[in-house]
């Protein structure tokens, strides 16, 4: 009997991870939105190097963070930044790793984009999250199911994984646990003193 419990318990064990390799997960991002709010990204705007695309930096830099925020926990990826009011914008789409970096074509703007994607996603049983501080977005999204997240609180979070990961690469020094490193220093200059007068 005992035997029998233990393989339907391992089935059941196989069949859990299965359907947790099966969930799909889309993390969404308002790009131009998080570049704005997102106090990671303040830096990047101050001080501009007029030789080098201030812009491009700070687009690179968000790319980056998405990629390491969605580890192994999101399918996919997706930034959308707003191209409505360039009226020479024809939309783009192009894939940096797992992200997918879109471009609105003009007239459409990224919230009618973000909206659109996460209806989908939402539409094909995924789940997702969107990053922006669009009040609009957030009401709209949060309406369809889907889970949201602050410009800054990503900000925040991708600020936090890096400290994570400097600590963990950060060369560790053991320190020397001595007797005389856990005495008070008035007792230990009164014990060197009486070495010393003897």
């Amino acid at each position: 009997m005992s035997k029998a419990f233990a393989l339907s318990k391992a089935d059941a064990s196989k069949n859990v991870k299965a359907m947790v390799k099966k969930r799909k997960k889309l993390l969404l991002v308002d790009g131009y939105n998080v570049l704005r709010s997102g106090s990671r990204y303040v830096h990047l705007r101050e001080n501009p190097d007029y030789t080098d695309d201030v812009l491009n930096k700070s687009r690179e830099a968000l790319i980056n963070d998405v990629i390491a925020y969605m580890g192994r926990d999101y399918t996919e990826g997706v930034i959308v930044f707003d191209g409505g009011a360039n009226a020479l914008s024809v939309g783009s789409d192009e894939r940096v790793g797992d992200v997918r970096v879109v471009f609105t074509p003009a007239g459409v703007s990224a919230d009618q984009r973000i909206e659109k994607l996460a209806h989908e996603a939402r539409e094909r049983g995924w789940e997702v999250m969107v990053v922006s501080s669009d009040a609009t977005v957030q009401d709209t999204v949060f309406g369809g199911g889907v889970d949201r997240m602050s410009s800054n609180g990503f900000s925040r979070e991708s600020e936090l994984m890096d400290e994570e990961v400097r600590l963990d690469e950060a060369p560790k020094v053991a320190s020397k646990r001595t007797v005389e490193g856990r005495i008070d220093p008035a007792v230990v200059d009164k014990l060197k003193a009486l070495r010393d007068s003897l």
